[in-house]
């Protein structure tokens, strides 16, 4: 399958043109279409207005955004969330279900509306149910008229790269988080795509240069990216304009975004091919078969041919902790708020695999954590009223606040917060353990949204709590998202409460209203003792004490096949007789 990127191409001054703030809006109906995006299996995938891949969204910095949502899937509630976008004063507009908002359920429709005011390159994706993988994700750009760049490149370039399954994830993550799974091994992707394609074709002009803004949209693999014979100059991540600086390949985990600058060479003697290459180190086995990259090429001349890609002796991607943020923007000292998260993956008495913060799984509540916080006057600052299984910290107003993350796992981990860019002030190599306190910081850190977490390795995140909300903290590998990997910070919530004072649109309300989900009270929907958690969502009991994960899981098996037994000798039993005829 071979497409051309001319359309993702935006000439610089088209952009500049337009200064003055904008509303912006999008009709979205949200339905089941067919596409085949690796040319090797058609399925089912989620698409707007009856066509895949979603459109790019694309404003000015300042811009107002509406994109009226109506879910047509049929089978299936929705949300987006538009990720890296602040949301300040629009809390109620981030989008995760169960967080700041209810499902959308099929036949209803919902209304995002909220400024940008930051620029860069972010996306939109569902935010309910592990859904974007099929398909409802795609890029979200900001321009910015002020960019410190904006003298430096001519044109833009939008290559969202993304790992791709064959089958639907409803039934995937039922396998997954299942007694048939419990080691907890991630479905790995069938192939690999850029801007939802493969061997795609974008074509350039001799001499200039150009901006490429890049997005992992994949919900499970990290990508190795690289174009040959062309050498990259870093100038955003995550939002985060840094100095620019070289870099020969960069590695962007799931929903991390680079922008960097590509100079065209000034002959058009031959095109050259890039890659993007899945990092299997995060697949418990590799199938048969995969092939792990997607290819492309910067076509100078169409009529000459695209070379296949040169192998490469190893990957050796650009660190980006080193990255200075073009702000020059000191460490935040002082800490008022550490919060400390040992992170593991462990199994549970149903003998399926789960997620752990601080030996907590989470568990979505039956109110969604803003409406709680909207309904519970002054107990909002109390954690207790948030559930057992959301993992819940409570921020006050302008604490500077450090997140200590541990991982206890061998595998790595990107993590994302929402509401914030935050300062990575220090990350360990693998196998290093839990943190120790150190003095050797950066004095300028590293700024993005999404960071990884080595294998059993550890890192340190600081940022301002400046911006009242809800807030998901979390493993950006989906499958993780699904087993629980997932921590909840209630920023400010009396604040919140002045912020969003009859400020939620009837259109949210409704969607609760027809997906019949209560929007008062306590995590468990109690609005009359706010501390009675009886009937809330919890997550499986542990495993009995002196119990083997193995061993669980081998008395389940060994339980559902006495009851399958003893339900075939009951129905020999019941079986008529028959006499034999002589």
């Amino acid at each position: 399958m071979a497409m051309s990127l001319s359309n993702f191409l935006l000439p610089i001054a088209l952009f500049l043109a337009f200064t003055s703030a904008a509303t912006v809006t999008h009709d979205f109906d949200v339905s089941w279409v067919q596409a085949n995006p690796d040319g090797a299996h058609p399925r089912p995938v989620i698409g707007v207005n009856g066509k895949w891949p979603l459109p790019v969204i694309v404003v000015t910095k300042g811009d107002r955004v509406v994109v009226n949502v109506k879910n047509s899937l049929g089978n299936q509630s929705t949300s987006l969330h538009f990720h890296g976008l602040y949301q300040y004063g629009s809390n109620h507009m981030d989008g995760p279900v169960q967080v700041t908002q209810c499902p959308i359920p099929p036949g209803s429709s919902f209304t995002y509306n909220f400024t940008v005011d930051q620029p860069g390159t972010y996306w939109y994706h569902s935010h309910n149910k592990g859904q974007y993988p099929d398909g409802i994700r795609a890029p979200f750009i900001v321009h910015d008229p002020d960019s410190p760049f904006k003298d430096l490149y001519d044109e833009e370039i939008v290559l969202p790269f993304s790992d791709w399954y064959h089958d639907e994830m409803s039934g995937l993550l039922a396998d997954f988080i299942s007694i048939k799974n419990p080691s907890g091994a991630e479905p790995v992707p069938n192939s690999n795509l850029v801007n939802e394609t493969q061997n795609l074709s974008v074509s350039i002009k001799a001499g200039k240069t150009y901006l490429v803004r890049m997005v992992n949209m994949g919900a499970f693999a990290a990508q190795y990216v690289w174009f040959e014979g062309h050498t990259m100059r870093i100038v955003e991540v995550d939002g985060v304009y840094t100095e620019p600086t070289e870099a020969d390949m960069i590695y962007m985990t799931a929903a991390q975004r680079y922008s960097v600058l590509i100079t065209a060479k000034n002959s058009t003697d031959a095109n050259f091919a890039f890659v993007g290459s899945m990092d299997q180190d995060l697949f418990d086995a590799i199938p048969k078969g995969l092939n792990p990259n997607v290819t492309g090429w910067l076509v100078y001349d169409e009529k000459k041919e695209k070379p296949a890609p040169k192998e490469i002796a190893a990957f050796e991607p650009f660190d980006d902790f080193i990255l200075v943020p073009e702000d020059k923007q000191g460490i935040l000292d002082s800490v008022d708020h550490t919060i400390t998260l040992n992170m593991k993956m462990d199994n549970l008495a149903d003998g399926a695999n789960y997620a752990f913060f601080n030996d907590v799984t989470y568990v979505r509540p039956k109110v969604p954590t803003l409406y709680t916080v909207l309904s519970s006057g002054d107990q909002a600052t109390n954690p207790a009223i948030y559930g057992s299984n959301t993992n819940q910290i409570v921020l006050k107003a302008n604490e500077t606040v450090e997140i200590i993350l541990n991982n206890d796992d061998p595998g790595k981990h990107p993590f994302h917060l929402h509401g914030h860019e935050f300062q990575v002030v220090s990350r360990s190599e693998e196998e290093a353990g839990a943190y120790v306190a150190s003095d050797a910081m950066p004095p300028t850190p590293m700024r993005r949204d999404t960071i990884l977490v080595r294998p059993n390795g550890n890192v340190v995140l600081r940022f301002k709590a400046s911006n009242p909300g809800v807030w998901l903290f979390h493993c950006h590998i989906e499958w993780h998202v699904a087993s629980g990997l997932v921590a909840t910070i209630i920023e400010d919530p009396l604040a919140l409460q002045a912020q969003l004072s009859n400020q939620i649109p009837a259109s949210h309300m409704q969607v609760c209203k027809d997906s019949n989900t209560p929007t008062a009270g306590n995590a468990a929907g109690n609005t009359k003792d706010l501390f009675n958690l009886a009937g809330e969502r919890k997550a499986p009991s542990a495993i009995p004490a002196g119990f083997t994960a193995k061993g669980i899981v081998a008395l389940v098996f060994s339980t559902l096949a006495a009851f399958v037994g003893m339900a075939v000798i009951g129905w020999y039993g019941m079986a008529p007789i028959k006499s034999k005829s002589g």
